[in-house]
């Protein structure tokens, strides 16, 4: 035990509380992944049961190495390199928008030819704009009432990117739109400036509903919600619920994966609560708002505005994305396809997500640590 306490000391620094979640979280992934697959993978991969397991680990060990390497960075170097990512992205989008692979009925994915991996530019540029955002407030505190200098250029970034990703992904632009709110309302942006972002993300938005792919599908959403017309996913949902009951069915039990459109990512919330209850679904989202909390907890113990806005509207990402996949599923707003960050079975999400939380650790273990100094006080308490 001292050993394994140890080598915790030595290499996984910053917040051990984060440390924990993750790990449960990555475990909880495998299991309920292998569940909700073992049917598709039944029929797609002639009986292999365990393919969608052996890749979706290897996907869980590639998160959790994404999350150590990127929480041994100084989290400063990060804004050096988020605006050169930025740019890269407005062209990423657009070829998306245009060329880019469709899967689900959406043009969202990117092909890398070496490798075959598909991947969501949308991801990198979510996470590449969060950490541009609270560098520029940051550098910025002491003019934040001059519009032109300090809001504008805030301004343009968020509509442009916000609009982009909605050409092919309107949930995805709305949730990084409200992010993005938060940052700048922790930040000490006027509220006049907030309202004037409403305006320019619904110019952007009407842009994008207008020439993009997802606007009729939005729509079409918005209005089964209001009018109570549960789509068939929804119901199928609310199936595996009902049937779980307060302790759930148990581990690998679960019927209606059998018949719940993509129950390894949108609705794998509906799996959890189908297999292991209210108890396991109550336990996930204890995790998530714990994940909020100790972000915010960073935040706060940071001395730099630049630390405490990163780990803020990074938290404030993962987990509201998180709280918006349990709520479809429990039925408490309209079908979006966000999936559950680090549970669903998904590709470069995951890392991406992986790397929010290696920041997000970074953040956390302070400003002089510089991977082997004072903050390691924190793993010697928790030790």
């Amino acid at each position: 035990m001292n050993e394994i306490k140890n080598w915790a000391y030595r290499n996984l620094k910053g917040d051990p509380v984060i440390w924990f979640i993750v790990f449960i979280l990555s475990l909880f992934s495998i299991l309920v992944v292998y569940s909700a697959t073992g049917s598709l993978a039944y029929k797609m991969m002639d009986g292999n049961t365990e393919y969608y397991l052996i890749k979706h680990s290897l996907l869980v060990i590639l998160s959790l190495v994404a999350i150590w390497v990127a929480h041994r960075i100084d989290y400063r170097y990060y804004s050096k390199i988020s605006r050169l990512v930025l740019w890269l992205c407005v062209p990423l989008l657009l070829f998306t928008w245009l060329f880019g692979s469709t899967i689900n009925e959406a043009s969202r994915w990117l092909t890398v030819p070496v490798i075959n991996q598909a991947f969501q530019p949308s991801d990198l540029a979510k996470l590449a704009l969060l950490v541009t955002l609270a560098s520029m407030l940051s550098k910025r505190q002491r003019s934040i009432d001059d519009f032109q200098k300090a809001i504008v250029p805030m301004l343009f970034w968020i509509g442009l990117i916000c609009g982009l990703i909605a050409l092919t992904n309107f949930s995805s632009a709305i949730l990084l739109f409200l992010t993005c709110m938060l940052v700048l309302f922790i930040g000490r942006v006027p509220v006049k400036y907030l309202a004037m972002l409403v305006v320019i993300c619904m110019s952007f938005g009407s842009v994008a509903f207008m020439i993009g792919q997802r606007g009729g599908t939005a729509i079409s959403r918005v209005e089964d919600f209001v009018s109570g017309d549960t789509p068939y996913q929804a119901k199928q949902a609310y199936i595996a619920i009902a049937s779980g009951g307060v302790i759930g069915k148990g581990p690998g039990q679960s019927d209606q994966r059998n018949f719940l459109p993509h129950p390894y990512s949108d609705f794998i919330y509906a799996i959890i609560l189908e297999e292991y209850g209210m108890i396991g679904g109550v336990l996930i989202l204890f995790l998530y708002l714990a994940l909020l909390y100790r972000g915010m907890k960073a935040a706060e113990q940071n001395d730099r505005a630049y630390g405490g806005l990163l780990s803020a509207g990074l938290s404030f990402a993962l987990v509201v994305q998180a709280l918006v996949n349990m709520g479809v599923a429990v039925g408490l707003g309209p079908v979006t396809g966000l999936t559950l960050p680090f549970i669903s079975m998904g590709g470069t999400s995951q890392l991406f997500a992986g790397v929010a939380l290696g920041i997000i650790l970074s953040v956390s273990r302070g400003e002089i640590d510089n991977f082997g100094g004072t903050i390691g006080n924190q793993y010697k308490e928790a030790a």
